[in-house]
């Protein structure tokens, strides 16, 4: 299945969502519009939150039951409002990218450590039920694959740093407030929307552009870096499982992968065939600060605790993706003409 059918959340999530109000910061960005896509499907009430930094307002659906609001997760009265009569917050919001973390390290820790402060203080303020937060795999650091949650954590870059920080007051806010919280560690997340067109845009993307464009794609490194590339709805999944546990989370860490590794060099050359562009190979540049090697998820315990299992195998996602960014690339391409 695509994961992006209303009848397909139905059939996995029925009726719980149905009535409930729920807020989704970053809303209007690439996970974070799948979610709500996902949860106006389930018959939820849908309030997000994003200040279009990196969202657009055209990823929402116009639809009765989704209100939108401009702003910035850095506005604490702002928060107030919004998550105001909330059940479950889904904090999404985020500045992403690991090498312009490094770039930019103050900004992010504004960003993504006070702006996640902000989000639970606010909830835990007005009552809200649970908060799901958009960790990352980028914790592990230089862990040995496959990665377990019990590992100690080893960013390797603000941005890692700033998630790492997250999960700890995730954690904190459960355990001194009795907020009920869970960390879902995104691995490698990929899908439609995600955008090809910034300097820091995720591989899938950058690769997707570059043949679409007939240039070569760059791989920074030797290209035997490997990661748990994991579709859109597998993230949607999980955190529509972990809203829904009955039993209390407690800032818990979960893994939300596909349980699997792919080097970029053979990625390269599948996405190359899938393309149409198999003469085009990559182009090697010097490894950059803050990447990891390799990535995995172990999905013991999100097993365990939510009953995940991805909705969507690599492969399938990979075809869904590029069909994508063939439809909206050709379009800019028309457009330039």
């Amino acid at each position: 299945m695509s994961g992006l059918n209303a009848d397909n959340w139905r059939r996995l999530h029925g009726g719980f969502f149905e009535g409930e109000r729920v807020m989704i910061t970053g809303g209007a960005g690439f996970i974070g519009s799948h979610l709500a896509d996902a949860l106006l499907a389930l018959g939820a009430e849908v309030v997000v939150l994003d200040d279009l930094s990196a969202g657009r307002r055209e990823n929402l659906q116009n639809h009765a039951s989704l209100t939108f609001v401009q702003g910035s997760i850095l506005d604490r009265d702002l928060l107030q409002n919004v998550v105001a009569g909330c059940s479950y917050v889904f904090h999404e919001a985020a500045l992403g990218s690991v090498p312009r973390s490094v770039e930019l390290p103050l900004l992010y820790n504004d960003v993504n450590t006070t702006g996640t402060l902000n989000v639970l203080d606010a909830s835990r303020r007005l009552g809200v039920g649970r908060v799901l937060f958009a960790a990352s795999s980028s914790a592990y650091g230089f862990n040995p694959v496959p990665w377990i949650e019990t590992m100690p954590v080893l960013p390797r870059s603000p941005y890692a740093a700033t998630k790492v920080a997250g999960e700890a007051l995730f954690r904190a806010y459960s355990a001194s407030y009795g907020l009920d919280t869970a960390a879902l560690r995104y691995f490698n997340i990929f899908g439609p929307r995600q955008s090809p067109h910034s300097a820091y845009a995720a591989v899938i993307a950058a690769f997707a552009k570059a043949y679409l464009s007939g240039e070569a794609p760059v791989i920074y490194g030797d290209g035997e870096h490997s990661r748990d590339f994991t579709f859109v709805a597998n993230a949607v999944h999980a955190n529509l499982l972990a809203a829904r546990r009955p039993e209390p989370i407690r800032g818990e860490v979960m893994n939300v992968g596909c349980g699997g590794r792919i080097s970029l060099n053979r990625l390269a050359s599948q996405m190359g065939q899938e393309l149409g562009r198999p003469d085009l190979t990559p182009v090697y540049q010097e490894e950059r600060a803050g990447d990891i090697r390799h990535s995995y998820a172990d999905l013991t315990r999100v097993r365990t605790m939510l009953g995940y299992e991805p909705v969507v195998e690599f492969r399938e996602g990979l075809r869904e993706t590029l069909s994508w960014y063939r439809s909206i690339l050709e379009v800019r391409r028309a457009i330039a003409v």
